[in-house]
């Protein structure tokens, strides 16, 4: 146990004060983002928007370019889904909750690739090394783009790419010492699996009422 609590510390011995506060800070708003989103609320939306903002500027200085292109797409669908969850009709929001169709599965799968190759370009942009933590941050990002397309579109499916996507994340970032942000995808795996259960049960509840 005195071993996992010193992982988290020792990251945090020389890193300067300001950094550990917008850690903390990105922290405790994206466990409220996928708490809002787990209940269908629409603060996911402007909680989720400060978390990744500050998240944009942690992986930018850290130069993980790939996260910080995914935080920066989660911050522009933010906004996106902000708006699409908001939509009302004679006073009923007009995005239920639903599955994807044929239509959207191969769209989901066509982003998934397109942020693949757009996240590998980046990369070398910027002239980077890649090694294979690189590698599977450009397969997370496919995966969490897609999620975040399928999140504001309230499809039932993001929770399962979260799920998958977080389960990879959290040994990439404690590898990378970034054990507060490593813990944050803990907290999200659950919070996702609770997410697609609550979900799954108001899908099938409204299905019986119609």
């Amino acid at each position: 146990m005195t071993e996992i609590i010193d992982f988290f510390i020792d990251a945090y011995k020389e890193a300067p004060t300001h950094l550990i506060v917008l850690e903390v800070i990105a922290f405790v708003f994206g466990i409220l983002s996928v708490w809002f989103a787990k209940k269908a609320n629409i603060w996911v939306y402007p909680t989720g928007i400060i978390c990744t903002v500050i998240t944009v500027y942690l992986l930018y200085i850290n130069e993980y370019f790939g996260d910080m292109m995914m935080n920066f797409y989660y911050s522009i669908m933010s906004i996106y889904g902000w708006w699409n969850w908001s939509r009302k009709k004679e006073g009923d929001y007009i995005v239920p909750i639903s599955r994807t169709n044929k239509k959207e599965k191969i769209i989901g799968l066509i982003m998934f690739v397109m942020t693949m190759v757009v996240t590998y370009l980046v990369y070398k942009s910027y002239d980077y090394s890649l090694e294979i933590p690189n590698y599977i941050d450009i397969v997370t990002s496919g995966i969490f783009f897609t999620a975040m397309w399928f999140m504001a579109n309230k499809k039932l499916e993001n929770w399962i790419l979260w799920i998958i996507a977080n389960l990879i994340t959290i040994p990439l970032y404690a590898y990378r010492g970034l054990g507060m942000l490593s813990l944050q995808y803990i907290i999200f795996t659950i919070l996702a699996i609770q997410g697609y259960i609550e979900w799954k049960k108001s899908l099938n509840n409204n299905l019986q009422t119609v």
